[in-house]
């Protein structure tokens, strides 16, 4: 199998040295996205969690949908939070993304820093052809 690198610029880019994501076999393994805007490389949300949630959801869409795959065949996910004071919130917008069929897979956990300044980070691991 080959490994297959992922990019799009509906999503910010890389801020360091890694991909989007990767694709390889019928996985595609996207690297954790924090709430920048893909056009300015500004963080949006003004530190409202919310916001920046959905902006997050909003990248991570962009990199599935130019892996062939999309939010709906996501199978885990891993959400990075600074504070688990916003996992209400984040749980909130989170679901607004997941109607109608089971949720993804997930982990949340607290962390004592994001890039940027950002609230929450995340990251996941999507099927480019599930068995639907």
């Amino acid at each position: 199998m080959i490994r297959l690198k992922i990019e799009t610029a509906s999503a910010p880019t890389a801020i360091g040295p890694y991909s989007q994501a990767i694709a390889f076999g019928d996985l595609v393994f996207c690297s954790g996205q924090i709430p920048l805007d893909p056009v300015t490389g500004e963080l949006v949300g003004d530190g409202d969690v919310r916001l920046e949630t959905h902006q997050v959801m909003k990248n991570l869409q962009a990199v599935l949908d130019a892996a062939g795959a999309g939010l709906a065949r996501i199978l885990k996910t891993t959400i990075y939070l600074v504070d688990l004071d916003d996992f209400a919130a984040v749980n909130e917008v989170y679901a607004e993304y997941f109607p109608g069929h089971a949720p993804p897979a997930r982990a949340t956990v607290q962390v004592a820093g994001l890039p940027r300044g950002a609230r929450i980070e995340i990251e996941c691991i999507a099927a480019v052809n599930p068995a639907d």
